[in-house]
């Protein structure tokens, strides 16, 4: 485990249904580090954010978590779905449901209300403290998602394509406000998409698998370094030469790893 790794893959095999669907895959995440997992549908990148995140025991290998080995699930990890609709409770009001996570770590009634208030600032909710779910946007509510996850203060930040279900404008909003949260908040964050330039923007680092995973060919087929200046824009940064450069070399593995 690296030195300042707050999570350490070591040779994880997982297998579903009699099939192994990641072969044995290390790679570290370090503190503050932005790591996006990209690759072809079923080749395993939920299964293996699940068990980063202590939701999966692996059938092979360890994921350590500041050195101790991960076994269940943990406050010190935050899980962001892609279904924003079902991970928010219809009864509950956005402060309601931001208050879940503190309800259940015992957080004293004075202090979850100043937390509260504190990340709807932070994702622009604070108008919206007493609607309803079925009162806001897709974003909208995707923004309650994230919001309750900070309230937790977590470590690390588990994101399974959170803005795959968005409409172009909205996602790109809620990119630039989740790289502005992770830098000012200091988040590490392991975050899975199939859209390789959001991969690209948003991430420190691409982490690329390929799917039927057998001898002489592993899960884990590219990593790659994205050093692209921060902050990022959605134009300067997407005619950045190593953007164009990096998306070329992902696509070009997505369409090799169909073959």
């Amino acid at each position: 485990m690296a030195p300042n790794a707050v999570l350490s893959i070591n040779q994880v095999s997982i297998h579903l249904g009699g099939r192994e669907v990641l072969s044995p895959t290390s790679f570290s995440v370090a503190r503050g580090e932005f790591v996006c997992i990209v690759g072809p549908s079923g080749c395993g990148k939920t299964t293996l954010l699940r068990a980063a995140s202590g939701l999966l025991i692996p059938a092979g290998g360890e994921v350590l978590r500041n050195g101790q080995r991960v076994t269940e699930p943990s406050r010190e990890v935050a899980f962001v779905f892609q279904d924003y609709g079902r991970a928010l409770l219809p009864w509950r009001t956005v402060e309601g449901n931001i208050a879940l996570a503190l309800e259940a770590a015992g957080v004293r009634d004075m202090e979850r209300t100043s937390r509260i208030h504190d990340v709807l600032s932070k994702v622009g909710l604070v108008k919206h403290v007493h609607k309803f779910p079925s009162q806001l946007s897709g974003g909208m509510q995707q923004r309650v998602q994230i919001a309750r996850c900070l309230a937790q203060q977590p470590q690390v930040l588990m994101m399974d394509e959170p803005f795959g279900a968005l409409d172009a404008l909205t996602r790109q909003t809620l990119q630039d406000e989740l790289a502005r949260l992770v830098a000012s908040d200091g988040l590490t964050v392991l975050f899975v998409t199939h859209d390789l330039e959001e991969a690209i923007y948003l991430g420190d680092r691409v982490v690329a698998l390929q799917a039927n995973p057998g001898p002489g060919r592993p899960s884990l087929a590219r990593m790659l370094d994205v050093n692209i200046p921060r902050p990022r824009t959605q134009l300067a940064t997407k005619e950045h030469p190593e953007f164009l450069r990096l998306r070329r070399e992902l696509f070009a593995f997505i369409e090799q790893s169909h073959d």
